[in-house]
């Protein structure tokens, strides 16, 4: 073998081995340095930085917020009353190293067991609250309730930080739909029937009273005006 070959296989061998002795870390990402597979650094500071080639290896995760949307469940309120819960939260990975052992560094992994943990808590959340509490009274302290729950468990078991958690969409399952529909078909038809006969008391009154109206104020202006007043009172 040639000088020259000799030189450009060393130049070779130099440049492989540097170039897996070299990694960096942008700014948006989190990052572990593992030695066979075990965890040796956590936490890597963004930035160029140098391992042992063939024996360290790196993985790199997204540390931005994240965002995982949870299955639509059914979850039962007070009342027992069925409602079906889309949400979703907001997240970001805060221990590299407890969210690489739980989770293989995999986002969708990660996803997937918070997405199940939001389900558990808006369930037990949803089933302590009325049905009008949960859609509007106390939405957002129910999201609060959820999120602080979350980071009790979540920080410790799975590296990651509940940033918010937020309710999409609350909707009523068929059955439900049709039960209330006809409930407030049924208060409207009955606020009608109440005006209804107020109206018709009202008329048979000023019917009736009319003559006697007139004969009390008989100038004309007056009359209109008394009458009207009295309709207006009547009203």
């Amino acid at each position: 073998m040639s000088r020259q070959n000799i030189i450009g296989t060393l130049f070779f061998l130099g440049f492989f081995v540097l170039s897996n002795s070299i990694y960096v870390i942008s700014e948006t990402q989190r990052g572990v340095l593992l030695k066979f597979g075990e965890v040796v650094r956590a936490d890597l500071a963004p930035g160029l930085h140098f391992k042992v080639p063939f024996v360290d290896s790196v993985r790199k995760f997204d540390g931005r917020i994240l965002t995982v949307d949870s299955t639509p469940e059914r979850f039962f309120t007070q009342e027992q009353k069925q409602l079906i819960v889309d949400s979703y939260a907001k997240f970001r990975v805060v221990d590299t190293s407890k969210y690489y052992t739980a989770t293989n560094g995999e986002e969708f992994r990660a996803a997937a067991l918070l997405s199940q943990r939001i389900n558990d808590d808006l369930r037990n959340q949803v089933a302590g609250r009325t049905v009008q509490e949960v859609v509007s009274g106390e939405r957002d302290q129910l999201m609060e309730a959820v999120k602080a729950r979350l980071n009790e468990t979540v920080l410790d078991r799975l590296g990651i930080e509940v940033i918010d958690v937020r309710v999409k969409k609350i909707d009523l399952p068929n059955e439900v739909s049709q039960s209330v529909y006809r409930r407030m078909n049924a208060e409207r038809e009955k606020e009608a029937r109440e005006l209804r006969s107020e109206g018709w008391l009202t008329h048979q009154y000023a019917k009736n009273n009319t003559p006697l109206l007139v004969k009390i104020y008989p100038k004309s202006n007056k009359r209109k005006n008394s009458v009207a007043g009295i309709y207006r009172r009547l009203g």
